[in-house]
């Protein structure tokens, strides 16, 4: 098959922040490209948690590139220092963005990337590897050609299973067909306040996912379980005080007055072995009684679209090789993560890159910030400007939350999530920008009360 000789586009994949913000340093430096969402609009993920307010304001949540773009037609951009929900996220930048001249008519919605390859060749093939452009074909039954591609899609559709070991519980499958089961952030108090209204509703997951859900929960539900895989729930509550985002160290410190207040059950050492038709069943037999549950766990890459692509994936977290010590939860938080670029994010599939939350695999550790840096670098080499590509540089505020002072303060980092808080009257409740490391210092059986003074802020 022979190559196309005219030049090809860098394809995008997903309209989300990252992906959109990729579309604008491309954009800026003068690049032929095209945007592929899946959804029938933009950042169609963020709308499923348009009720969450970020931790993060907006000076963390926009990119230089968008910003610049959007300023040349009259935007103003938000106060620097607010929080934003992710519908204002989407209203107030996202969709002027989307709009812009030199975006919207490179994007196709309502159409997904069922896979990608190289043209003419399968993954075996070496010979003529490089020359050859991506093939990405579409849910709809074309195929587009591309230069590069910019994987966007992020994880927020494919959830962790509650099955305590990483693998879907018993009875995980007919109870989700049942409607029981919610992922993520459900907008409890809103659109979906019926199905938890009155209700006794369990919610699992240690991260900061879980905790705003519960926040939200309290008053509404009849009862409320909050099951956690590690001993004690004292490292879900967060840095408190001592959090550089207020907003995040805030809900933990009230989920614990609600712990102690006993409005809030919680199940330590809870690893789901089974949902029944009454709730759910630990392996070690406990049950927790439980009509509808949310299930907080956090979520995973999806690399099946890439399957004829040649990929170096870290064998743990699922990231680029190079990238796993800079994320490894283990020992980073968002806080602490190195800045990073195009050196990296790179495959042995060259011009094949994953960015954004998919980029970090199964660590919880990605902040917006960080995915902008990320397609800044790569747009920067995919232009030929190697010198900018590789001047990579970032700004992250502390998680507040020490990464290895809380070995004896067990907490279930992989049922975390991060990113970005639920937006209610009151102080917010919140979708994570991230949590504190220390996974590998964690024992999943208590060993002793630690020493809560010893607790601080990398220390």
């Amino acid at each position: 098959m022979s190559t196309p000789s005219a030049p090809l586009p860098v394809a995008v994949i997903g309209a989300g922040p990252v992906g959109l913000a990729a579309a604008a340093q491309l954009a800026t430096r003068g690049q032929d490209f095209v945007v592929v969402e899946a959804g029938d609009s933009i950042a169609s993920s963020v709308s499923d948690w348009a009720h969450v307010r970020l931790f993060s304001p907006w000076r963390l949540n926009t990119d230089p590139a968008a910003r610049t773009l959007l300023e040349a037609t009259g935007w103003r951009a938000p106060d620097p220092a607010v929080l934003p929900t992710g519908g204002e996220l989407i209203a107030d930048y996202l969709a002027p963005l989307a709009a812009h001249p030199a975006i919207a008519p490179r994007l196709r919605l309502g159409v997904a990337v069922t896979a990608i390859a190289r043209l003419g060749v399968d993954r075996l093939r070496t010979a003529g590897r490089e020359r050859a452009p991506f093939l990405l074909r579409l849910s709809d039954g074309t195929e587009v050609l591309a230069s590069a591609v910019i994987d966007a899609s992020g994880t927020w559709r494919t959830p962790n299973p509650l099955g305590g070991y990483g693998i879907p519980a018993h009875g995980e499958a007919p109870a989700r067909r049942a409607g029981r089961i919610f992922d993520g952030m459900p907008d409890v108090t809103g659109a979906l306040r019926a199905a938890f209204a009155g209700k006794a509703v369990a919610v699992v997951g240690a991260g900061h996912s879980a905790t705003g859900t519960l926040l939200a929960l309290v008053d509404l539900a009849d009862t409320v379980h909050w099951l956690v895989r590690a001993p004690n729930a004292y490292r879900a509550y967060g840095g408190g005080d001592a959090d550089a985002l207020p907003a995040r160290g805030a809900i933990g410190t009230r989920v614990r007055a609600l712990v102690d207040a006993g409005r809030v059950t919680v199940h330590t050492g809870f690893f789901v072995q089974e949902i029944t038709d009454q709730g759910l069943v630990s392996t070690d037999g406990r049950k927790a009684d439980a009509e509808v549950i949310v299930n907080a766990t956090g979520a995973r890459p999806d690399h099946t679209l890439a399957g004829e692509l040649r990929l170096d994936l870290d064998s743990i977290l699922g990231s680029t090789r190079a990238l796993a010590p800079l994320i490894d939860p283990n020992v980073h938080s968002c806080g602490t993560v190195p800045p990073h670029g195009v050196d990296e994010l790179a495959h042995p599939e060259p011009g094949f890159y994953i960015v954004g939350a998919k980029s970090y695999g199964r660590a919880p550790t990605f902040l917006l910030a960080t995915g902008y840096e990320q397609v800044r670098s790569i747009v920067a080499a995919l232009a030929g400007d190697r010198a900018a590509a590789r001047d990579v540089r970032l700004e992250l505020p502390e998680t507040g939350v020490c990464s290895t002072s809380l070995a004896l303060d067990a907490a279930d980092s992989a049922d975390a999530s991060c990113c970005g808080t639920p937006v209610v009257a009151e102080p917010a409740r919140g979708l994570a920008t991230g949590v504190g490391g220390g996974l590998l210092t964690l024992s999943l059986v208590e060993i002793g009360a630690a020493d809560r003074s010893s607790v601080g802020c990398c220390g």
